[in-house]
């Protein structure tokens, strides 16, 4: 049995952030635990090549105008970005009787940057600079059961080897349907908050995206920004997904129904995901030098079932990030998704991760006077 003053519940954006506060306040004694077997949580970035450069299958952009807390921490942390290209045409593809057509294309009305080395390079950053003892991966809890002057958690790995803990407080840093799925609380959660947290989405949990790396931006040279739209898909939108200085590359969200993916090859979607970007930027565009698929939607450590049939909108009302009764004082939720300016979006995954370090700070600050 180990024990801990904090454990903190997921190594994605808001875990790793959550951490690097606390250690900013010279708080060290927490554990950090994670199931996958590398930390980052929604955030991916894969390499194609030997260049360095990698390409994002979660999180993509942020807006600095928007969101300057995160500005600020990707300067801090001395990461480089650049502008997501959005110059010339875009192509739109109503139906496959009749050919894509390209229209002006525009321009965010708020800047987008991307982070050079994929998003990835902002949790990458992150996690090197926390204890290597304190960062547990490839351990998902499954129990928390609150004892009154703590709490026991218990972690499993792929062979189902446990590791538990008692802790005094718990940052829980997975989405709420997540964890109300998967993670047993004893006493059981209030109702209430048990059906907030099932309906409320979970970001990019129903979606699958599409790279395809080339060894040039070809369509740049037709005047194409890379952007498109279409009712036909595979690929419902289309983005230029290029690196600061190798190559070129293409990103693109299905439009097919995560029940439909799941009963159907990679081979197949990769082949149908070709075929329309020769439909919408020419021969060049089937033969890519390496191409990435990556469903969230059969991702465990994102999605359940409830996450393949979304609702109307992006997410629900921000949630109370303490649960009434019992775990009042005991779990702070901290994934982006409790975030109430930027839910679902990297920027909430740091405000979230501030606000609950802020109330867990005033909680022992109450303890102590």
């Amino acid at each position: 049995m180990l024990t801990t003053r904090i454990a903190i519940i997921g190594g994605g954006l808001s875990g790793l952030y959550a951490a690097t506060l606390l250690d900013q306040q010279g708080i060290h004694d927490y554990v950090l635990l994670e199931a996958r077997d590398t930390f980052g949580g929604r955030i991916m970035s894969l390499q194609a090549d030997t260049s360095g450069a990698r390409y994002d299958l979660g999180a993509t952009w942020f807006w600095p105008a928007l969101n300057p807390d995160l500005a600020r921490v990707v300067n801090a942390l001395g990461l480089q970005t650049f502008a997501q290209f959005e110059t010339g045409d875009m192509v739109i593809e109503r139906s496959l009787t009749s050919a894509p057509v390209r229209t002006p294309g525009y321009a965010s009305a708020v800047e987008a940057l991307r982070v050079v080395g994929g998003m990835a390079a902002l949790t990458d950053a992150l996690y090197e600079r926390l204890r290597p003892a304190a960062s547990i991966s490839g351990h998902r809890v499954r129990r928390l059961r609150h004892l009154g002057d703590c709490i026991e958690l218990e972690a499993y790995d792929a062979l189902g080897s446990m590791l538990c803990h008692r802790v005094g407080h718990v940052l829980l840093a997975v989405p709420p349907r997540l964890a109300s799925s998967t993670i047993e609380f004893a006493p059981m959660l209030p109702e209430a908050t048990a059906r907030q947290w099932q309906s409320c989405d979970t970001w990019m949990a129903p979606h699958a995206k599409y790279v395809a790396v080339f060894d040039t931006p070809f369509w740049r040279a037709q005047g194409l920004s890379g952007e498109a739209r279409s009712a036909v898909g595979p690929l419902a939108e289309i983005h230029d997904a290029s690196a600061h200085t190798n190559g070129g590359a293409l990103f693109g969200f299905l439009g097919v129904p995560a029940q439909v993916r799941s009963r159907t090859l990679e081979a197949t979607l990769l082949g149908h995901c070709r075929a329309q970007l020769v439909r919408l930027f020419g021969d060049q565009a089937g033969a890519p030098k390496a191409e990435f698929l990556k469903d969230w939607a059969s991702d465990p450590y994102t999605a359940v079932i409830a996450d393949h049939n979304p609702g109307p909108h992006h997410h629900g009302l921000p949630l109370p990030a303490t649960p009434p009764g019992a775990w009042q004082d005991r779990l702070i939720g901290i994934a982006s998704e409790w975030s109430p300016r930027f839910s679902g979006y990297a920027a909430g995954a740091l405000d979230a991760a501030q606000r609950g370090v802020a109330a867990l700070l005033a909680r022992f600050e109450s303890i102590s006077t």
